[in-house]
Order: structure tokens, then C-alpha cells, then sequence
């Protein structure tokens, strides 16, 4: 039968007895990380989410608590009552390294079966869904306590500072009306209006423009954010977040502002200062160097423009691109030519294909000279260009591919250069279960085209040509003759395919706008909802 705690009261936490308290009785609780068993001496390093301190038992300890202490197995729960002692052999590995409890009463308050995987830091070797079967066992490996630990600092430096600076916490509703973000919403079924649907929050965003219009002027919140996605890197199905609203500033005290907050937490959490402002970089420079508005800049892997070197080259891959309003740029992956096979440089290549690039040039520079999939389609003063321009030496692998025109040049044109096609939903009486069931009326169907040509007219405006299936009303035409006519006018490959439907009967969807729109893209047969 397992011990009890009554009658003792813990007094310091593992992790937090120093060598000043040298003599003094301490008593201490925690799991089991380890036991040593040499005969008449025993040590315990017992563990709570401050560290590890040993507990020590000796040839002058009571025969019955030795042989109580040399039962103790990996992560049984201990209380421990015992005088703070100098260690003989000290641990520089760990804080307390330097002294350890001579233990005078232990308890056992819970056995514990061996556990599937070590409770440590290292966990290389476990599987994932093994360490999230045994949660309750991962979450006590110190890494993951360490973790949420630092998690808790941040969200309290993150009150503190912001209300220091004027802001009130507000928290607002997670069971809200649906609106239009860029995911879809999770959906929570109502018991009391059947039929009715609450959404959960993609981002507070409706609720903080609230607060500012009602003159709260500063809010912040420890947001909870659902949203309905695939799984990427940086997004997963529910998040937190550390919501900001702020009125009558500008840019750059919405800068100030957050700079401020990121100086207090490096400073307070990780001990390190930061210089602020930090430095900034334009959109477009951005976009130019590094492809991408947020760039990681501690690797600086920087795009170069070869175009000028390239515009009259006799290699039509480059060439026709940059005749075509296209450039080429190239990056310098330095030291990475032995590193990475032709294997993996193909899988690049299949990579870059997902953000609609049409293929990868590369050139490995390794000891045993140059390899490349393209540079024996240019002379040697292009070539050498390339080198200065990308900095080339021995060791390196040099990445080429070329960039389509920018959609547009022109002021107010955003869309100038884009093909557009629209296809208004039909109401035609065989066009499926809609039809059949007499769904689509004559409303349905003026409203669909209504909206497209709306559509229409919008997109001309922004620079977009625009491709109609119809521009009248189809609810005579046979459901054959509208599908090849779709059919054809996707062979025509435009950059986007739009198609507007009514939801009039919620049949489809349950989501409180009415109407949606399903696009395909160039190279994706799948039609999403936006």
C-alpha cells in the first residue's frame, strides 16, 4: 500500500536547494529519475519541474529505509525528508550538482510500471505517436516543461508590458456568427435553434474594430484561433495568438509598439538585448532579394538578377523569358554543391514546381569541376558573368530558374496581364439534383449571371482580361451542350477559373453568406471554396 503525504509538508522544490542551505532539513517531492544501487549506498535523482537533487543513502542509514530506497524504481513518486550535505563527488552537469539530501523519512506516495521511452531530453528514437499516447509521461520530459514554462513567462511579460503601455485586456466570444477569413470555420451545431450553427473564431478581428469604434482605443487578448485548413508548417487547426488593436496611430507606432514588446522579451526571457528599431526592409526590396515578404535573413540566400547578363543569350529558356517582361535570378547555396546529390536537386526541381515554377537550373562546383544542367547552352563570357554575379566558388551549388512577368505595371491595373475566366452557375432543369428538383428558379438564374458580369465588369477595371462561358440566360440548353462549352474554354487555360453559384437552399453549404465562388488554378483540377 502505497504511503501518504499527512504529516509532512514539502519545503523546497528539487531544483531550488543551493549549498547555502549546507545543514538545514529540507523536504522535497518529485518522481524518480534514476537510481543507483551499490550495496550499502543508494542514490535517487529525483525530479520536479525545477531540476534534479540526489538523494543519498549510506551504511548509517536505518536498515529498513535503505532497503525501502533501493525498491525505488524510474518515475515512482517520492516525498522525502532529509538534511541538506555537501556532495563528495560534485556534478557540474546540473545547478544543484554541488549538494545532496540525506535522507532521514521516505515515502513512496505511487509505484509506477516502466515507462515506454525515457523521461529525458533526448528522445531521438521515439516515435511521435508512441510520446503523444503517453502524453501525460512526454509532457514530464524536461525539454517539454521548459517549454510551457517559457510559454507562461512570455504571456505574462506580454500583460504586463502592454498594460503598462495603455492597453485593456478584453476577451471576446468564441462562439460567434460565421464571417468571411481566409480558412474555412469549424462549425458547433446549436441544441437550442435546430438547424443553426455557431462558427468558431478564425482571428477576434470583427470583435477588436468593435472596440475601436466603441472607443476602447488600445485592446490586446491571449487569443484562441480555429481554423479549418491543411496542415503547414506555421498552421495547425487551433493556435493562440497575441491580439493588438490600436486607433489614431500610424505605421510606425504600431512598429515602435511591437519592437518594444520583442525587446522586453528577449531581454526577460532569453537575456539577450536587442537594438531597436530593427532594421527594415521595403516590400520590394524583399521581394527582389529573397522572394518573399517575410525572408529569414539569417541564411541570406539572396536572389540575383542575371537578366542583363542573360538578355541576349542564344539559350531560349532564358532568353524567351526575359523578352517576355520575365527575369532570371539565380541564388548561391555556398558550400552546399557536397552536400546535395542530383537526386536532391531533382526533388527541388519538383519543388519549386509547386509554386508554379517550370523547372530548376543548377551548376555543382565540387573538386572534381563543374557539373551542369544548362551552361553548355551559353558561352563562356555568360558564363563567367554568372560566377561574379553569384559570387561562385569551388564548393558551391548554383540555382537558376526564370521568373514570369509581373502581373502588372501599370497603376491601378493590379490584375493587368491575368486571364480571367467566369462561369455563372446554370439553373438549366437537368443540370443534376438542383435542377431536377426544381431548385434553380428564375431568380436563381438572373442572380447568377447578375453577379458574374458584376465580376466582369470589376476585373476589366483591375487590367484582367476576362472570358465569359455565357452572358445570357441558359436555363432552356441542354446540361451536355453547357458542359462541353465549359470544357472548352478551360482547354483555353486562363490563370484563374471562377464559378458563381447561389446557394438558395443552404443544401450545400452551412455558412451564412449566400453566395460562393469555386476557382481552378492553371495546374489544379480541384475546384476549392473561397
Amino acid at each position: 500500500m502505497a504511503d501518504t503525504m499527512k504529516g509532512l509538508k514539502r519545503t523546497h522544490y528539487c531544483g531550488t536547494v543551493t549549498p547555502e542551505m549546507i545543514g538545514r532539513e529540507v523536504v522535497v517531492c518529485g518522481w524518480a529519475q534514476k537510481t543507483r544501487d551499490m550495496g550499502t549506498l543508494v542514490f535517487i535523482d529525483l525530479r520536479d519541474r525545477t531540476g534534479i537533487v540526489q538523494l543519498a543513502f549510506d551504511d548509517k542509514t536505518d536498515p529498513a529505509l535503505l532497503a525501502k530506497a533501493q525498491k525505488v524504481r524510474a518515475e515512482y513518486v517520492l516525498m522525502a525528508r532529509g538534511v541538506l550535505r555537501q556532495r563528495e563527488s560534485v556534478n557540474h552537469e546540473i545547478p544543484t550538482g554541488e549538494v545532496e539530501v540525506y535522507v532521514t523519512e521516505l515515502r513512496v506516495l505511487a509505484e509506477s510500471n516502466t515507462p515506454p521511452f525515457a523521461i529525458s531530453d533526448d528522445s531521438r528514437g521515439v516515435k511521435e505517436d508512441l510520446r503523444l499516447k503517453y502524453r501525460y509521461l512526454d509532457l514530464r520530459r524536461p525539454e517539454m516543461q521548459n517549454a510551457i514554462a517559457m510559454r507562461h513567462r512570455i504571456v505574462k511579460i506580454a500583460r504586463d508590458y502592454y498594460d503598462t503601455n495603455g492597453f485593456y485586456e478584453i476577451e471576446t466570444p468564441i462562439l460567434i456568427k460565421s464571417t468571411p477569413e481566409g480558412a474555412r470555420d469549424y462549425l458547433v451545431p446549436s441544441r437550442v435553434q435546430q438547424g443553426r450553427f455557431y462558427a468558431l473564431p478564425q482571428s477576434p478581428q470583427l470583435y477588436k474594430q468593435i472596440l475601436m469604434c466603441s472607443g476602447f482605443d488600445r485592446y490586446m487578448q491571449i487569443a484562441r484561433c480555429f481554423r479549418d485548413e491543411d496542415l503547414r508548417a506555421d498552421r495547425q487547426p487551433e493556435f493562440t495568438q497575441i491580439d493588438v488593436e490600436m486607433s489614431f496611430i500610424d505605421e510606425e507606432d504600431i512598429m515602435a509598439m511591437n519592437e518594444g514588446f520583442m525587446k522586453r522579451i528577449f531581454k526577460e526571457v532569453l537575456g539577450k538585448d536587442l537594438e531597436t528599431p530593427f532594421r527594415r526592409i521595403k516590400y520590394q526590396d524583399a521581394m527582389d532579394n529573397y522572394g518573399i515578404d517575410k525572408p529569414d535573413t539569417r541564411f541570406d540566400l539572396r536572389l540575383h538578377d542575371l537578366s542583363e547578363i542573360l538578355k541576349n543569350t542564344e539559350f531560349s529558356v532564358f532568353s524567351g523569358a526575359i523578352a517576355g517582361g520575365g527575369s532570371v535570378r539565380g541564388i548561391n547555396a555556398k558550400g552546399a554543391a557536397e552536400k546535395l546529390s542530383r537526386k536532391e536537386i531533382d526533388k527541388l526541381a519538383d519543388f519549386v514546381k509547386t509554386y508554379r515554377a517550370k523547372g530548376l537550373a543548377y551548376t555543382r562546383w565540387t573538386h572534381e569541376g563543374r557539373t551542369s544542367s544548362f551552361e553548355k547552352f551559353l558561352t563562356e563570357e555568360e558564363i563567367a558573368g554568372i560566377h561574379k554575379a553569384l559570387e561562385a566558388e569551388e564548393g558551391d551549388l548554383l540555382l537558376s530558374l526564370k521568373e514570369p512577368p509581373k502581373l502588372s505595371a501599370t497603376p491601378g491595373k493590379p490584375l493587368e496581364g491575368i486571364t480571367v475566366m467566369v462561369d455563372p452557375g446554370h439553373g438549366n432543369k437537368d443540370c443534376g439534383a438542383y435542377g431536377a428538383a426544381g431548385l434553380y428558379g428564375p431568380a436563381e438564374a438572373e442572380l447568377n449571371l447578375a453577379v458574374s458580369l458584376a465580376v466582369r465588369d470589376r476585373l476589366e477595371q483591375m487590367g484582367a482580361t476576362v472570358i465569359m462561358t455565357r452572358e445570357t440566360d441558359d436555363r432552356e440548353t441542354p446540361k451536355i451542350v453547357l458542359d462541353e462549352r465549359v470544357r472548352m474554354a478551360v482547354d483555353a487555360k486562363p490563370d484563374f477559373f471562377l464559378s458563381i453559384h447561389h446557394n438558395s437552399t443552404g443544401l450545400t453549404k452551412y455558412v451564412s453568406a449566400d453566395w460562393t465562388v469555386s476557382y481552378y488554378c492553371e495546374d489544379d483540377s480541384e475546384t476549392y471554396a473561397a
